[in-house]
């Protein structure tokens, strides 16, 4: 039974709570969980699309569980291949390599490691009030689980340093503006506006939802030719696959088309 990790089943949507008061921060505990639902809800069939997000009204997640950090000193060996920041690394290459989207839905605190962790979600929609940075220079430390790597990717390289070095948070508002969430709400709004848009995913092929995350994961970094490359072999994929074929038949007849995945 999962201590720290809440699972509902809404139809083909999974809603994924952390439950860790005061704050849902990221101990070692939660990440091995959270990483075996993201696993068991990736391979079930039936769940096309997860939202998650943070119990309570304080925090989407305030950060790493600093509690856990004195021991990593004393064990500075095995913190590096199993600490909190590896597991945090080791969560997001799953969620990269999984086929099923994630929605993070911000609300309140979205600091450190709950910064890297939603960076490593797919999309993410946010409370207009929600307050999103990288502390960790405010501890002599440096963000361990994707703040230099993802955060650079997403604002671009002056910002990312302007949030690792300041340690400042930046509002949900500001956020949206600087292209580190995809949408932002009303805090009123923030859980119907997830749950709209995951239903809206639940509807489309698995397979070629899967297919686009790959190569959104795989070709970032590459030259465009090569990208485009990929994106051809994956449009082959695609035509060839059942849920392609179903799709323009559907699109022939008029009628809704069932996905089926594969």
């Amino acid at each position: 039974m999962a201590d720290y990790v809440k699972v509902e089943q809404e139809g083909a949507v999974a809603l994924v709570t952390l439950d860790h008061p005061p704050v849902n921060a990221l101990s070692s505990k939660l990440l091995e969980e959270l990483e075996e639902e993201y696993d068991r809800l990736d391979r079930d069939d039936e769940t096309r699309a997860i939202v998650l997000r943070g119990e309570g009204e304080k925090a989407f997640v305030a950060g790493a569980d600093i509690t856990e950090f004195p021991a990593m000193r004393e064990q500075i060996e095995e913190a590096a291949e199993s600490g909190s920041a590896r597991g945090i690394q080791k969560l997001a290459a799953r969620m990269d390599a999984g086929r099923t989207p994630v929605i993070a839905a911000i609300h309140g605190y979205c600091l450190g490691g709950g910064l890297e962790l939603a960076m490593a979600c797919d999309i993410r929609i946010a409370a207009d009030d929600a307050q999103l940075g990288q502390p960790e220079i405010k501890l002599g430390l440096i963000p361990g689980g994707g703040g230099t790597q993802r955060l650079p990717r997403l604002v671009g390289q002056g910002r990312a340093l302007y949030l690792n070095l300041s340690g400042d948070p930046i509002s949900g508002t500001q956020a949206y503006d600087w292209g580190l969430v995809e949408r932002t709400v009303p805090r009123a709004e923030l859980m119907d506006a997830a749950l709209e848009l995951a239903r809206t995913l639940s509807q489309r092929s698995p397979h070629a939802m899967g297919v686009i995350k790959e190569l959104a994961s795989e070709t970032r970094d590459l030259p465009l030719s090569e990208g485009m490359r990929r994106e051809a072999q994956g449009f082959i994929k695609c035509i060839g696959s059942e849920d392609g074929a179903e799709g323009v038949v559907a699109f022939l007849e008029k009628r809704q088309p069932e996905f089926t995945g594969r």
